[in-house]
């Protein structure tokens, strides 16, 4: 029981082992522990996680997360992506999506977007970090998240339906390109599923997904 959960230091912040047979709410109650037993080593620590032994998706990790926040006073400024598979295929579609995409006479925008949070452009916008749940990114030409899309985004704001969005984990609340909008309610009949890196556009009168890299 002891090995369901494993927290180790590495060189980038702190590594957390999650065994991956057993459910998460029992692992949950393992973190927990760990970090309650030995808080006072965390105290004030900056430091950056990666998980191992299993991928969560977005709510568990931010379960884990807001976990150690509460049993704990450390600052984890990041989570590590250890999947090196899923990491070149990260790194292929942000090649794809900026080679092809014209938003050279955009702007870049480092952080990510927290909730209540909006950003406009009146250009195209790279986004370098994720777009939380409630954030909202509304730009006059494309949108490209070099992370998650969890919020709103509205690409092509003064009518342009060429303009598109791309992002390396689509899962948007809301979607609009010009004056097209998909909610919520539509877009898992659309094909707006967390199929990882994906770019939306409009075609026949009707917003698409399509992959940014290829399926195996």
């Amino acid at each position: 029981m002891d090995r369901l959960v494993t927290i180790k230091s590495c060189r980038y912040g702190m590594e957390i082992y999650l065994d991956p047979e057993t459910s998460f709410d029992v692992l949950l109650e393992h973190i927990r522990e760990k970090f309650c037993s030995s808080a006072r080593f965390f105290q004030g620590a900056q430091v950056a996680v990666s998980f191992l032994g299993r991928r969560l998706n977005y709510t568990e990790e931010q379960a884990v997360l807001s976990l150690i926040a509460d049993t704990t006073e450390m600052d984890v400024v990041c989570v590590i992506d250890q999947d090196r598979e899923h990491e070149l295929a990260y790194r292929r579609a942000v090649e794809k999506t900026l080679s092809e995409l014209p938003v050279r006479d955009g702007q870049f925008y480092r952080g990510t977007l927290g909730k209540r949070q909006v950003i406009e452009s009146d250009t195209s916008i790279v986004i370098l970090g994720n777009v939380e749940p409630g954030a909202s990114v509304i730009a006059k030409g494309n949108i490209v998240v070099v992370g998650a899309l969890y919020g709103s985004a509205h690409a092509g704001a003064t009518g342009n339906l060429d303009a598109c969005i791309a992002a390396l984990s689509m899962s948007p609340r809301s979607l609009r390109i010009g004056d097209m909008e998909i909610g919520s309610r539509e877009r898992y009949g659309n094909g707006f599923r967390d199929q990882g890196p994906g770019i939306a556009a409009v075609d026949g009168g009707r917003i698409y997904l399509d992959p940014l890299v290829e399926q195996p």
